[in-house]
């Protein structure tokens, strides 16, 4: 059995995963969870598999270009996990410096993640809202 979900063992977490994207680091992330993930990200339906996550990562990430972000742990409840994220990024097909600040849960076995679930709005840095959430 794995240890507790304490605050400290989160912030840890959220510090490594923040890392992982700043170096772009695809294969770390999709590593960070189940084989049988289930995640609902954003406005896209309810997907399940790494091999999903990976697609959906690679097109986020590939559309990001110095992508910055900050992660804040906000609740901690067994081995459910809450965090505000805030990022800023050019996006790689307009050129627009974009920005953007959601919610995520993360359902934990273990120290993997095995529901991801993401609610976020993204807007041009400029303050102009978009539809586009990679």
């Amino acid at each position: 059995m794995s240890e507790p979900w304490t605050s400290d063992r989160v912030d840890a977490l959220i510090a490594k995963v923040v890392a992982l994207f700043h170096e772009v680091d695809l294969d770390g992330l999709v590593a960070g969870f189940t084989d049988d993930v289930v995640f609902r990200f954003g406005e896209q339906p309810e997907q399940r598999g790494r091999e999903a996550l990976h697609a959906l990562l690679s097109a986020r990430l590939g559309r990001q270009v110095g992508y910055r972000l900050v992660k804040v742990n906000r609740a901690v409840e067994d081995n459910r996990l809450t965090n505000t994220w805030e990022g800023s990024w050019t996006d790689r097909i307009t050129g627009k410096p974009m920005a953007g600040f959601g919610v995520e849960f993360w359902d934990m076995r273990g120290d993997e993640v095995e529901r991801w679930e993401a609610a976020f709005n993204v807007w041009e840095s400029d303050g102009a809202r978009t539809s586009s959430v990679m």
